[in-house]
C-alpha cells in the first residue's frame, strides 16, 4: 500500500514537472519586422513630403500676367472652359503665369477685342473667340467651321476637332501674319434663334430683323431664311430687343439664358443650325514672351479644358433646356430640319466653293 501510494506521488511529480516545462516559454528572438516596419512607415511618410514638395516648388521661370477676354459670363459653357483652362495654365507653370480672365463682355465685343489683339494695342493678350470672329480677318479656313448645318453631332464636330487638320486651322491666322494664333478648340452647343415675337417654324423668320455680327456667312444665312440681317454689337443686343431694334437674334442655349435674353425675347427655335465652335487664341507677341517650358504648360493646359468643355457641354445645355422651360419659356422643337437646309444651300455653297476639297474633309469626319 506504501508502494502504491509513493508511485502515485511520484507519477504525480513527473506530470507536474511536464506540464511547468511546457508552459514554460523559450527566450524569444528579436523580431527584424518591427525595425523594417517604422524604415517603412518612415518612408511613407518622407515620400508625399518629398512629392509636396516638389508639387509647391516655384518655377524660375519669368513671371507673366495675360489677360484673357470672353464676351459671356463664367457661368456658360465657354465661360466654365475659360476657367479650366486658367486653373490649368497656373497650376502647370508653376505660378509663372497669371491668367486675368475678364467675362461678361467687359473689354468689348469680340470685334472689338479682335481689334485691340490685331492692333497691337498690348491690352488683351487671349480671348476666346467663335470660330467664325476670324472671317473678317482672313481666317478662310476658320470660316468653314461656322457653315450652316455642316455639323450632324457634337461626335461629328470633336472628331474634327481632335484631328491634325483642327490643328492646320489653328495655325492659319499666325502663319498668315495676322499677329494670334490658335491654341485649342471648344464647342458651346448649338445655335439657335429666338425672337421676341411668336416663332413657330421656319415660315416666322420671314421679315424679321434678326441680329447678326458683321460675318458674311450669317448675313446670307439670315437672307436665305427671307429675314433682314441686322448688326448689332453683342452687349447691345438686349436692349435692342427691348426697343424693338432687332426682332430675332442667335445663340446656343446655355448663353441665351446666362444673357437673360428670354426676359425680352422669350420665344425659342431649335433648329440647330450650327455648332457654337469656338477656338481659344493668343497674340504671337505673348507667345513670343513665354519660355519653351511655358508654351509647353500653355498648351497642356489647352488640352485639357477642351476635354473638359467636351465632357460638360451636352449635359450643360440639356440641363438649361429643361430650366428655361420650367421658366415658361416657349420652346418649339423642329421636326423637319431639310426646309431649313434647303434656304441655307446658296450661302453654303457660296462660301465654300473655294475651298470644296477642305470642306469635304469637314463633311467627311462624320463617318
Amino acid at each position: 500500500m506504501k508502494k502504491k501510494l509513493l508511485s502515485l506521488i511520484l507519477a504525480g511529480t513527473m506530470i507536474f514537472s511536464l506540464t511547468a516545462c511546457g508552459l514554460k516559454s523559450a527566450p524569444v528572438a528579436e523580431a527584424p519586422a518591427a525595425p523594417a516596419a517604422e524604415e517603412k512607415a518612415e518612408e511613407a511618410e518622407e515620400a508625399p513630403a518629398e512629392e509636396a514638395a516638389e508639387e509647391v516648388v516655384e518655377s524660375t521661370d519669368p513671371a507673366l500676367t495675360f489677360v484673357m477676354a470672353e464676351v459671356n459670363p463664367l457661368d456658360t459653357i465657354v465661360g466654365s472652359m475659360d476657367q479650366k483652362f486658367k486653373e490649368e495654365v497656373e497650376r502647370l507653370s508653376g505660378g509663372s503665369i497669371t491668367i486675368d480672365l475678364q467675362a461678361s463682355g467687359v473689354l468689348g465685343s469680340e470685334n472689338d477685342v479682335l481689334d485691340a489683339m490685331l492692333g497691337g494695342a498690348g491690352t488683351i493678350q487671349i480671348s476666346r473667340i467663335s470660330a467664325f470672329a476670324l472671317t473678317s480677318y482672313g481666317g478662310t479656313k476658320s470660316k468653314l467651321l461656322s457653315i450652316p448645318y455642316t455639323w450632324a453631332n457634337r461626335e461629328h464636330f470633336w472628331n474634327f476637332a481632335t484631328s491634325d487638320l483642327a490643328q492646320e486651322i489653328l495655325r492659319e491666322p499666325s502663319e498668315n501674319g495676322s499677329g494670334v494664333r490658335g491654341l485649342f478648340y471648344g464647342e458651346e452647343g448649338f445655335r439657335h434663334f429666338f425672337s421676341n415675337k411668336e416663332l413657330k417654324g421656319m415660315d416666322d423668320l420671314a421679315g424679321l430683323k434678326i441680329r447678326v455680327s458683321n460675318d458674311p456667312v450669317m448675313n446670307g444665312m439670315v437672307e436665305g431664311l427671307g429675314a433682314s440681317p441686322t448688326v448689332v454689337d453683342f452687349g447691345e443686343l438686349y436692349s435692342a430687343l427691348q426697343t424693338g431694334v432687332v426682332d430675332a437674334a442667335e445663340q446656343p442655349i446655355a448663353n441665351y439664358k446666362s444673357n437673360a435674353f428670354p426676359e425680352v425675347a422669350n420665344n425659342l427655335i431649335l433648329d440647330g443650325h450650327t455648332l457654337g465652335a469656338v477656338q481659344v487664341i493668343i497674340t504671337d507677341e505673348a507667345w513670343d514672351s513665354m519660355t519653351e517650358a511655358q508654351q509647353e504648360a500653355m498648351m497642356e493646359a489647352g488640352k485639357l479644358a477642351s476635354e473638359y468643355c467636351r465632357s460638360m457641354s451636352e449635359e450643360k445645355e440639356n440641363a438649361v433646356l429643361e430650366e428655361l422651360k420650367a421658366d415658361g419659356c416657349n420652346v418649339v422643337e423642329v421636326t423637319d430640319i431639310t426646309p431649313w437646309q434647303d434656304a441655307c444651300k446658296t450661302v453654303i455653297e457660296e462660301n465654300t466653293a473655294d475651298q470644296a476639297e477642305l470642306y469635304q474633309k469637314l463633311l467627311d469626319f462624320a463617318k
